[in-house]
C-alpha cells in the first residue's frame, strides 16, 4: 500500500510541475507575430513591425496616423521572465512623448497560449489582450474587459501582412 500511494504522489508531483511549466509559456508563443503588419484604426493607417524572439525578448512597435500625421507611437517589448512572458507597453505622442511616467510601462502578464495565439493580462486584472495570426496574412490584437462575470472580446487592430 505505502507504494501505490508514494507512486501516486510521485505522479501527482510530476503532472503538478508539468502543468506549471506548461502555463508559464516563453517568446515562442509569440514568435507568429513576427513580420510586418497595416491595418486601420480611428480613420487613418496603422503600421506594426516585430522581430523575431532573441535572447530574452521580443520587440515591436506601431504607429497610429490620421490625415497623414502621427497619431501614437506604442513600443511593445515581450520580455521572458522566470514567470513566463510579459508584454511591456508604452505610448507616445508625436514628438516622442511620453504618455507613462518615465520609469513606468503598463504591464502584461502570459495566461496562457495555443497555436497561434496568445492572451495576457494586464497586472492590475482590468483588461485581457489576446495577440492572434488568424491566416498567414492576418494578425488581430483583441481587447477584454469583464462584462457580466464573463471575458467579452472586441477586435481592437486587424491588421494584414505587408510583403
Amino acid at each position: 500500500m505505502k507504494i501505490t500511494c508514494f507512486t501516486q504522489f510521485l505522479l501527482i508531483c510530476f503532472l503538478a510541475s508539468f502543468t506549471t511549466y506548461a502555463q508559464k509559456g516563453s517568446l515562442a508563443d509569440v514568435s507568429f507575430m513576427e513580420g510586418r503588419w497595416r491595418g486601420t484604426f480611428n480613420g487613418g493607417p496603422i503600421d506594426a513591425s516585430w522581430v523575431a524572439p532573441e535572447g530574452d525578448n521580443l520587440t515591436g512597435f506601431m504607429r497610429m496616423m490620421k490625415d497623414s500625421k502621427v497619431t501614437m507611437y506604442e513600443m511593445l517589448i515581450f520580455e521572458q521572465t522566470e514567470q513566463g512572458p510579459i508584454v511591456l507597453v508604452k505610448h507616445f505622442k508625436p514628438g516622442l512623448i511620453g504618455q507613462e511616467e518615465k520609469d513606468k510601462s503598463d504591464c502584461y502578464k502570459f495566461i496562457e497560449a495555443s497555436k497561434d495565439k496568445a492572451l495576457f493580462e494586464k497586472e492590475d486584472g482590468s483588461i485581457r489582450i489576446i495577440y492572434e495570426k488568424r491566416s498567414p496574412d492576418q494578425l488581430v490584437i483583441q481587447r477584454g474587459m469583464q462584462k457580466d462575470g464573463r471575458w467579452a472580446f472586441n477586435d481592437l487592430f486587424v491588421f494584414n501582412r505587408v510583403k
